[in-house]
């Protein structure tokens, strides 16, 4: 069985000009080009880990190959990334990537929403996520509506991917007579002021789980 040092090196530096591992990670570079299967049913190219979701390029800049690639594996073997053409540190690299994998995921519960109000000839929902991509953030009541959806089609998703706005009075009013378990529902994408603001109304805090 081979090692997982030696799987890397097999997987690498055949398509490397250097012949050692530390040396022919400096030659390869994140491409920013990714991919979300959705499901978790693929394999790094460098590792053989499976069961990744998300493929991130690699290239040689030297031999022009490429591999997909988990993050991990970037920030592991110290792969270039860069942003804006300027090299990141391990730090920045890590959030760098973390930020496309958000993204990504909200790209997609997006789009299964989109899917959802299609299938569902639903004009609520519908006009919610119309709203959201306009403006960026959800009223009270689309957002019970948009989670509530979400939930019931176990739809993969971040209640932070949804801002709610208390702006405007009327969607104060919304919260203030929105009852509890609805509350509930979309607590998970309120802010700490907005909690505040629930709470003022009578609204109690969810038990943890």
């Amino acid at each position: 069985m081979s090692t997982y040092s030696q799987r890397v090196a097999d997987n690498i530096l055949p398509f490397s000009v250097s012949c050692t591992l530390p040396e022919a990670f400096k030659e390869w570079y994140f491409t920013d080009n990714i991919e979300d299967h959705v499901i978790a049913n693929e394999e790094c190219e460098l590792c053989n880990q499976e069961q990744l979701r998300y493929h991130f390029e690699i290239k040689n800049r030297h031999t022009n190959h490429h591999l997909w690639v988990g993050s991990s594996c970037i920030l592991r073997f110290k792969v270039q990334v860069f942003e804006n053409g300027t090299l990141l540190n391990v730090e920045d690299a890590s959030k760098k990537l973390d930020k496309l994998k958000k993204k990504m995921r909200q790209d997609s519960c997006v789009n299964s929403l989109k899917k959802l109000a299609s299938q569902e000839s639903n004009s609520i929902l519908a006009n919610a996520l119309e709203f959201y991509l306009k403006n960026k953030y959800l009223t009270p009541r689309q957002a019970f509506v948009v989670f509530w959806r979400l939930s019931t089609n176990k739809v993969d998703h971040c209640p932070s991917f949804f801002k709610v706005s208390l702006k405007k009075d009327k969607y104060k009013n919304d919260l203030r007579e929105m009852p509890l378990e609805r509350v509930h529902m979309i607590w998970p994408a309120l802010s700490s002021s907005q909690r505040k603001l629930a709470r003022k109304y009578g609204h109690t805090t969810p038990e943890s789980k």
